[in-house]
């Protein structure tokens, strides 16, 4: 039986042409970059290669690129470094209740901390307006967080909008891009962004790569100690293989974005079109159309996600619930909680399917089909 995976929102595999480039810098080109000889100088190039690659690609300069082993080491560089570089300007701090943990969490922890952060509520598509940022900002708001693209129901926020808002305020604007880059052209400065974070692994890059894009005239608190790489802004030895894969990964993403895009939200279509033709119940969380292409997040109602998810695992299909599931119970998502509200059907009755590298039209059709299949028998 041939596996199906469609769960790339929670990870991506690493594209073999990502690997191939990566190889060389294991064995052959490791030096340390931070070292002078011609090992280190070796090192350094590539880092400095990629990181005016990944700049050029998002409207940056050079200097704005700080490689980070993730999304999460990211997220909290901008959050906690710009609230404690800013702390004497205020402690007002505007986010989202969909935000990912890397940000909530975060948020958390300076509330712990003596700040102030109001979350913004969202619609039933999981949308905020730019709006609601205004009418939240104060004189003494130092950041705005708000994702760029949601990793549960794909929802797109108005970045544009917010940026233009924010730009003439002290706050700083920051987006998790983590889900949104390589499937949207994004330039920071167009969209007077301040900060975004962004992750490999969800561009089949490696995992435990990313990067932070800061602007220059950003103030940013150090959140790790040590040597003084990343112009002082994140110590540690610089991970050359994993950045020289990332940057692999973003130019074959730029290169494949538009022919991905279409092929993904046809797939969208295959699938929503086979549960009406089989005359399955179900509705779409979020947007089809207002969405990123490669995230699907469907609500089955009087259907429990857990059977669903053991049963389409069974015929080898993988998808992912809106829920985590901890030692076969489900805890709510404060995505949808904040959507439809803590209590509502979609909590526990709705999966998130995602599409990637590797996935073809035939697979889609026969996931729909036993989709299909599995929800009839459950309902």
């Amino acid at each position: 039986m041939e596996r199906i995976y469609l769960d790339h929102a929670a990870t991506s595999p690493t594209d073999p042409r990502v690997v191939e480039k990566m190889m060389p810098y294991f064995t052959e080109n490791f030096g340390n970059p931070s070292s002078i000889h011609s090992f280190g100088r070796e090192g350094r190039k590539w880092i400095d290669d990629a990181r005016a690659m990944i700049a050029g690609e998002i409207g940056a300069r050079e200097n704005e690129i700080v490689f980070t082993s993730g999304g999460t080491e990211a997220d909290n560089m901008a959050i906690l470094g710009s609230a404690q570089a800013n702390k004497d300007k205020g402690r007002h701090i505007i986010t989202t209740k969909i935000e990912h943990h890397a940000v909530l969490h975060t948020c958390n922890r300076l509330e712990e901390m003596g700040f102030d952060v109001t979350y913004l509520d969202v619609d039933k598509s999981g949308r905020i307006s730019a709006r609601q940022v205004e009418d939240a900002l104060r004189d003494d708001t130092i950041l705005v967080t708000v994702m760029y693209g949601n990793n549960e129901v794909g929802t797109l926020q108005p970045i544009d909008e917010i940026g233009a808002l924010v730009k003439d305020h002290q706050a700083l604007f920051h987006t998790d891009a983590v889900q949104a880059f390589g499937f949207l052209p994004i330039d920071v400065k167009d969209s007077h962004i301040d900060m975004m974070s962004v992750s490999g692994h969800k561009l089949n890059g490696p995992k435990g790569t990313g990067f932070l894009y800061v602007n220059e005239k950003a103030k940013l608190t150090q959140i790790l100690f040590g040597g003084e790489q990343e112009r002082k802004r994140r110590a540690g030895t610089e991970n050359v293989p994993g950045i020289v894969g990332l940057s692999e990964a973003v130019i074959l993403t730029k290169q494949e974005r538009e022919e991905k895009t279409a092929l993904y939200r046809r797939f969208k279509d295959i699938i929503t079109k086979t549960l009406e033709r089989e005359g399955v119940r179900f509705e779409v969380n979020g947007s089809l159309e207002d969405s990123l292409p490669h995230i699907l997040n469907l609500y089955f109602p009087e259907v429990s996600v857990e059977a669903l998810l053991v049963n389409l695992d069974m015929a080898g299909i993988a998808v992912s619930s809106g829920s985590a599931c901890t030692a076969g119970s489900v805890l709510p998502s404060h995505v949808l909680s904040a959507m439809f509200g803590e209590h509502a059907d979609q909590l526990t009755s709705s999966i998130r399917i995602s599409f990637g590298f590797g996935n073809t039209e035939e697979q889609i059709k026969r996931a729909a089909e036993e989709l299909a299949k599995v929800v009839d028998r459950l309902a």
